[in-house]
């Protein structure tokens, strides 16, 4: 692969090498180091002029940091005269603040705010995985690809839960009602949703489950967990309802505050997450926690936009 680059933000150097290993490339050297007054400064340790380059930097861990230190690559390799930057985004920061709420008319629209943010530094394309909305792909002017876990989450089902074909796939909140249709679609099983009221962000007030799942093993799935709160009420709220067994399914385990011993606590045969997130701490504390290595996907998105090829295939298969 002629004229390509990757360099890894420091938020997730795993997921890079995965990917930089499975396109058969080296990382490109980045020096990034803080002075003394918590300024974030980088130095890209190579020749970038003309090339195709990808940076990696996920919304996690210090996420103004991170956000900050992509930001500063991404100005890095533009100002070094690259011919085209992509940011590669496995979790958007800030992408649930994407809208006002009815209650609080004063709340920004951060996601917007980023995508300006990204678009300004000097970014030609962004490759991300599951938005929290689709829709955060019209803030941008660019182009963006908005990847999904769907296929590889599919094949884990099928590959490890042996009762797959009697199971109910659960949402657990009408906000996730088209993604969990897609799943029971592909799977050719049934779906239910529960329909939560929030008095104020992160805690969950009541639950209403809508649909059967008695004598049936009930899979979450959304797409990200911060507190976990909503989930383990969802797990109880599903075997108080008659389910056999629980399992959870989500893209990104942000897993902040008591999220990890609610998980302990709670009734989960597994709680499954993708590696957009580094996991290694939290699954040394929380045996439940199960990785979905999604690094294929984007390695194979970053070579079929390199070559100049179709993405789509991936919204369906998972690459070999």
């Amino acid at each position: 692969m002629p004229n390509i680059k990757i360099f890894s933000g420091s938020s997730h150097p795993d997921l890079s090498q995965k990917i930089a290993d499975r396109l058969g490339l080296e990382l490109g050297k980045v020096v990034t180091k803080k002075f003394s007054n918590q300024e974030t400064c980088v130095e890209i340790g190579e020749s970038v002029r003309g090339e195709d380059v990808y940076i990696v930097q996920s919304g996690c861990g210090e996420i103004n940091d991170n956000l900050m230190e992509l930001l500063i690559m991404i100005n890095a390799c533009k100002i070094a005269s690259a011919c085209r930057v992509t940011a590669v985004i496995p979790c958007f920061p800030y992408a649930r603040q994407d809208k006002k709420d009815k209650v609080g008319s004063r709340a920004p629209i951060s996601a917007k705010l980023v995508a300006n943010m990204l678009s300004v530094s000097g970014a030609d394309h962004i490759i991300t995985m599951d938005l929290h909305a689709s829709q955060i792909q019209g803030f941008f002017d660019i182009p963006v690809d908005n990847l999904y876990a769907e296929p590889a989450v599919l094949k884990w089902i099928k590959e490890n839960i042996p009762e797959w074909k009697n199971c109910t796939i659960v949402s657990p909140d009408a906000g996730g009602a088209k993604r969990v249709t897609s799943i029971a679609d592909r799977l050719n099983v049934d779906f239910a949703l529960i329909h939560k009221e929030r008095k104020k962000a992160n805690e969950v007030d009541r639950m209403v489950l809508v649909g059967d799942v008695t004598d049936r093993v009930a899979i979450l799935v959304d797409d990200m967990a911060d507190t976990c709160g909503t989930i383990c009420h969802a797990a109880d709220k599903l075997i108080s309802a008659g389910a056999t067994k629980v399992y959870a399914i989500l893209t990104h385990g942000i897993f902040s505050g008591p999220a990890i011993s609610r998980i302990n606590n709670a009734c989960f045969e597994a709680v499954v997450v993708t590696n957009t997130i580094p996991q290694e701490e939290k699954m040394k504390h929380c045996p439940k926690i199960q990785v979905i290595d999604i690094s294929m996907i984007l390695a194979e998105a970053i070579r079929r936009t390199h070559n100049g090829e179709s993405v789509s295939y991936l919204f369906s298969h998972v690459p070999l």
